[in-house]
């Protein structure tokens, strides 16, 4: 280790960062391949379906919001794993750590497979691709992004440019390609959309549904919580990062839907399950093949960010004493090592495994429950601590509805389609309680954990870090 070098995660990411940032979490496979839910649950009225996509945009803005005020009045790395905890105590925040060390790698293993199915798709034009070069690529992707985060946020900031600008530029095309053929468009391509709302409207069910379906496409609002302690004055870079995004994102994601309504019938919409091929394949024949690798490079991009935001989570609760002490470990690069070298192996194994993605699935909706509860949190320290430093506060409305589109999230796949599954996550949350109460309430020391630690530390060269802001003080 450099001696004259501090190691510590350190406050030197700003706007132009926190945009790319936001824009990656936000963009991710949704809407190339999967706007038809919008439109088959909106009964193909074209109307209701871009309506309920700018709904969506105001739901996603005001949860973000809502998550803003929890990363600037704890701007720390791990903001939301601190809220629970100061909130309710440190056997919830070990609950949602539980849930996180297995959520994270999940998803990370889920979009390595996807990544690497539509990187190889265009070898095998006439079939489906095979398993066994699928799960290789996926796994030599998903430790090449271990790989680039292990080197450190500022080494990243080029990557989020290129892929920021590969995901705006194929969205910018689509959506410009189809506004040139609405001017210059066919008398059906324009009826379409002058008779948007001529088709049979919606159910209050069915609306709902579509909503969850197009909330999906906006949903990772709540991302700076992760590397709050990372932003250069987070109380004014979250709020102006938020603003400039999410509307961008929104304008874009409703001029693409327009131009996939001018290319293609809602019919033909309906029928594929990959909707900017079937786009490209009418618009630009030549080019068909450059979607599904554009695809699988944003998909990269928002692997290599997940794998940081799981990291900074497993980081946290180390310092915390919720996890051992060599997880609290930095490199060289002011990167925590060891918590990014769990998520890629757990990720790894949930890929060379593919039934357990299944399984892990289903612990998607826990994620809803948390959510719910931030929201709770927010409300609860507004009336217990209304004296606490808040630069900024969330319009309080806006946190009511966030808390009940979460309430739904959890009561609709319970309600509509219950299963064993839900019941198997529920026993899986609880049984962190086999670990809680040893190794946290009762506080049992694990002898070979710490020697474990110094061996790890002379390997792979990380420490732990410098003193700085000591927010465990607080807690």
């Amino acid at each position: 280790m450099d001696k004259g070098k501090q190691i510590k995660l350190k406050r030197d990411l700003g706007y132009f960062w926190g945009v790319n940032f936001l824009i990656i979490n936000i963009i991710g496979a949704g809407i190339f391949v999967s706007p038809k839910g919008v439109l088959e649950y909106s009964c193909m009225n074209v109307g209701v379906s871009l309506c309920i996509w700018a709904a969506c945009a105001v739901l996603s803005m005001t949860s973000a919001l809502c998550y803003a005020e929890i990363g600037i009045a704890f701007p720390y790395s791990g903001a939301h794993y601190y809220f629970i905890r100061r909130c309710f105590g440190p056997f919830m925040a070990f609950l949602n750590l539980w849930t996180s060390l297995f959520l994270g790698p999940g998803l990370t293993a889920s979009q390595a497979l996807l990544l690497a199915e539509y990187g190889i798709q265009p070898f095998y034009p006439s079939c489906s691709s095979p398993n066994l070069p699928k799960k290789c690529l996926a796994l030599a992707v998903l430790w090449i992004v271990g790989i680039l985060n292990s080197r450190g946020v500022k080494e990243l900031s080029w990557l989020q440019t290129v892929s920021t600008v590969l995901k705006i530029g194929i969205l910018g095309i689509i959506s410009l390609s189809g506004v040139f053929m609405l001017v210059r468009g066919k008398k059906e391509t324009v009826g379409r959309l002058q008779n948007a709302f001529d088709a049979e409207f919606p159910e209050i069910s069915q609306i709902t549904e579509a909503v969850f379906q197009g909330y999906f496409a906006f949903s990772g609002g709540g991302c700076f919580t992760f590397v709050a302690g990372e932003l250069k004055k987070p109380n004014k870079t979250i709020p102006r990062c938020i603003f400039t995004a999410l509307p961008l994102i929104t304008v874009v994601y409703l001029l693409a839907n327009i131009s996939y309504l001018t290319v293609l019938t809602p019919r033909e919409i309906l029928s594929t399950d990959a909707v900017a091929i079937t786009w490209t394949d009418r618009v630009f024949p030549q080019l068909t093949w450059t979607v599904p690798f554009a695809i699988s490079a944003s998909l990269f991009s928002n692997l290599v960010i997940n794998v940081l935001e799981s990291a900074r989570v497993s980081y946290i609760a180390g310092d915390q004493g919720q996890l051992p002490l060599m997880f609290s470990t930095l490199n060289v690069h002011s990167s925590p090592f060891i918590a990014v070298l769990l998520n890629v192996s757990m990720g790894s194994i949930a890929i060379v495994l593919t039934n357990l993605i299944e399984l892990i699935n289903y612990l998607y909706f826990m994620d809803s429950i948390w959510t719910m509860l931030s929201m709770i949190g927010i409300l609860k320290l507004r009336y217990q601590e209304p004296n606490l430093h808040r630069p900024y506060k969330v319009f309080l409305p806006f946190t009511v509805i966030a808390m009940a589109i979460s309430l739904c999230l959890v009561l609709i796949p319970l309600v509509k389609s219950p299963k064993m599954h839900y019941i198997y996550v529920l026993l899986f949350l609880l049984s962190g309680l086999l670990f809680y109460m040893p190794l946290i309430h009762f506080k049992v020391k694990l002898v070979w954990f710490e020697k474990l630690t110094c061996y790890l530390q002379l390997l792979f060269n990380i420490c732990i870090p410098d003193v700085s802001d000591k927010q465990a003080s607080s807690f």
